[in-house]
C-alpha cells in the first residue's frame, strides 16, 4: 500500500515523500513474495485524484444506513477564489499586492474584538455580520483561462450566514480561475455532509443535479473541491452552534478562504446552543 502528496499548483513546494505500508493478515496463510512498489500517479495528477475521491460511497445497508436530504429549503453557491488586494504600505514590493483568497469574494478578517459564539450568544453587536451572500456578487466564466482583473479584488469582512435549526442545506463549491486556479479541500466543523456529486469546468443548474449520487453518497467533514472544477455537498443543520467553514490548506485559510455557519436553536433541550466556554479564546 502507497499513498504520496497531490499538488496541482504550479511552483509551491510540497511535502514530496511516499508513505508506504504492509498489509498482514491474521491466522495461517502462506505470505506472498514481497510486493512491489504501486504505481503511482504524478504529484499533480487532477483527473487521477478527483477519480480516486469520486469513488468513495457509503455502505447504505440496514447496519449503515443514510440520511441525505432529498428536498432541500436552502441552496447555497459558495465560489472559492485566490485573489490579489492591495497593501497598505511598500512592504509588498513594487506591485504593492499580495495574495488573498474568498468565499464568495468576501476575505474573512478573523475579528479581534471576541469571537463570534461569545458575541452571538451574548447578544453583543458589531462583532459581525450575518449577512453572508447566498450566491457570488456576479456570474461569470470561473473557470477560463483567463478572467477579468476586476474580479481578483476582494471585499473583506466578518460575514456568517445563519441557518434555521433542521434546515436542508445544499452548498455548490465552484472553484474558479481568478488570480491562481487551484483544489481547495472545503472543511465544516460542527457537522458532517454528503457528497452528492463533483466536476470539472462551471457547474451546471439544469444538467449536473441529474447526475446526483442520492443513493449511497459517502459522509465527510472534508471535501476536495478540484482544481477548475466543482463539489456539492448535503446535510441536515441539526447541530446548535458558530460553525466554521474554511479552506484545510493553511495558506488559503490565512488569507481568507473561510466563513462562518450559525446555527440556530430548535425546540427541547438537546436542540439548544450551548454557552462559550471559560477557556475560549479572545479571537
Amino acid at each position: 500500500m502507497a499513498a504520496k502528496v497531490y499538488s496541482s499548483a504550479s511552483g509551491v513546494e510540497y511535502d514530496n515523500t511516499t508513505t508506504t505500508a504492509i498489509v498482514q493478515y491474521r491466522g495461517n496463510y502462506t505470505p506472498s513474495s514481497t510486493p512491489s512498489l504501486p504505481y503511482l500517479p504524478a504529484f499533480n495528477d487532477t483527473t487521477a485524484s478527483a477519480n480516486f475521491t469520486g469513488r468513495l460511497r457509503s455502505l447504505a445497508d440496514k447496519n449503515h444506513p443514510i440520511d441525505v436530504p432529498l428536498s432541500i429549503n436552502t441552496p447555497l453557491f459558495f465560489t472559492l477564489s485566490v485573489n490579489k488586494i492591495t497593501c497598505t504600505n511598500t512592504s509588498c514590493g513594487t506591485n504593492q499586492t499580495r495574495l488573498a483568497a474568498s468565499v464568495n469574494n468576501i476575505s474573512f478578517q478573523t475579528p479581534t474584538r471576541m469571537d463570534i459564539l461569545r458575541a452571538y450568544y451574548n447578544q453583543i453587536n458589531g462583532v459581525y455580520g450575518d449577512k453572508f451572500p447566498d450566491r457570488p456578487p456576479v456570474f461569470f466564466n470561473f473557470t477560463a483561462d483567463t478572467t477579468p482583473l476586476i474580479y481578483e479584488t476582494p471585499t473583506k469582512g466578518t460575514e456568517v450566514r445563519v441557518l434555521k435549526y433542521n434546515s436542508t442545506v445544499e452548498i455548490v463549491f465552484q472553484g474558479t480561475n481568478v488570480a491562481a486556479g487551484t483544489e481547495h479541500p472545503m472543511h465544516i466543523h460542527g457537522t458532517s455532509f454528503y457528497v452528492v456529486g463533483w466536476g470539472f469546468g462551471n457547474f451546471d443548474k439544469d444538467k449536473d443535479p441529474l447526475k446526483y449520487n442520492l443513493v449511497d453518497p459517502p459522509l465527510q467533514n472534508t471535501i476536495a473541491v478540484p482544481k477548475n472544477g466543482w463539489s456539492v455537498i448535503r446535510f441536515r443543520a441539526s447541530n446548535p452552534g458558530v460553525w466554521f467553514v474554511h479552506c484545510h490548506l493553511e495558506r488559503h485559510l490565512s488569507w481568507g478562504m473561510q466563513m462562518a455557519f450559525i446555527i440556530r436553536n430548535g425546540h427541547g433541550k438537546d436542540a439548544q446552543m450551548l454557552p462559550p466556554p471559560p477557556f475560549m479564546p479572545p479571537c
